[in-house]
Order: C-alpha cells, then sequence, then structure tokens
C-alpha cells in the first residue's frame, strides 16, 4: 500500500498522518483524527452533513480527498467553541431551535460560519442560498435560517463599538 506524507492544520493544531492518496477527507478527519462531529451521509456531495472549512471555504469533504489538504487549514464543527464558550452559530442553533435530529447541525453551522465570515449582515435569500448545499431530512429550515440571522445579530452586537468607546476624558 503506497501512502503520502501530510500535514494539516486542523482546528489550530498541526497533524502530521501518512494517508492513502485516494482516502477522503471525511475518513481522514473522522477515523484518524477522531473529529466524528464531521458526518458522512451521502458520499455524492449531495447532503453537505460532511460541509468543513478548508482555508476559510466550505467544501464537502466526502468528496475531497485528504491530500489534497496537505498544507492546509481545516475547521471542522468541533473548533467553532473556544475555552468553553460557544460559538455565536452554535449559541443562535440552541436558542432558535436550529437543530433537531442533529445529523445535519455540523454541516450546517460550518456553511454558516463561512458565510457570517464573508457576509456579517445577509438577507433571508442570501442565508438560504449558502445552506443550499446542506440538506436537512427533519425540514428543519425554518429555525435553521432563523438561527443564522440570530448569530448574524448576535455578532454584530459583540463587534459593535459602544457610544463614546475611544473618545478621551
Amino acid at each position: 500500500m503506497t501512502t503520502q506524507h501530510i500535514e494539516v492544520t486542523v482546528n489550530g493544531t498541526t497533524h502530521a498522518a501518512d494517508v492513502e492518496p485516494r482516502q477522503l477527507l471525511a475518513f481522514f478527519l473522522r477515523e484518524q483524527l477522531r473529529l466524528t462531529g464531521v458526518h458522512v451521509g451521502c458520499d455524492t456531495t449531495s447532503c453537505g452533513v460532511c460541509t468543513v472549512l478548508l482555508d476559510g471555504v466550505p467544501i464537502k469533504s466526502c468528496t475531497a480527498l485528504a491530500v489534497q489538504a496537505d498544507g492546509r487549514e481545516i475547521r471542522t464543527v468541533e473548533g467553532l467553541e473556544q475555552n468553553g464558550t460557544l460559538h455565536p452559530i452554535q449559541a443562535a442553533f440552541m436558542e432558535e431551535h436550529g437543530l433537531q435530529c442533529g445529523f445535519c447541525t455540523p454541516g450546517m453551522m460550518m456553511a454558516s460560519v463561512a458565510l457570517l465570515e464573508s457576509n456579517p449582515n445577509p438577507s433571508e435569500e442570501e442565508i438560504r442560498w449558502a445552506l443550499s448545499g446542506n440538506l436537512c431530512r427533519c425540514t428543519g429550515y425554518m429555525n435553521i435560517v432563523k438561527s443564522v440571522r440570530r448569530a448574524a445579530e448576535n455578532i454584530r452586537e459583540e463587534n459593535a463599538v459602544p457610544v463614546g468607546a475611544g473618545e478621551g476624558r
């Protein structure tokens, strides 16, 4: 069996591994790095449950090869929470009941994070378009959209500069 050495940064930690050239990124993340928040649903890019961010861009890891991630940065749902604090998208999914069975949730969250990082104030149409590659079999789309809108509001509030801040006294 031929292997190829790769180094990837996943959720801020560098990992080195020898992988088969044909190993899918989803299985590398799940089986070798034990990041089981990366779900596998269809193996055809139809459902989006395997969505991760590769250099900040949402991709479906079930059709990307692990060797394609060599030297790159990957973010998974496990990397959203920081120092015991939920990411605003995680908190909003909880607050707005954007998760039902939870199977699609990691992929939905990662696609949403990418959207909010590039567009901090998306319209409902932009949210729906950004999530159009992710399927929810529980039909929780209304609450998922509400969750993304809530997260956007919360992020804007966190980043708002208080009136009078920066003024000399």
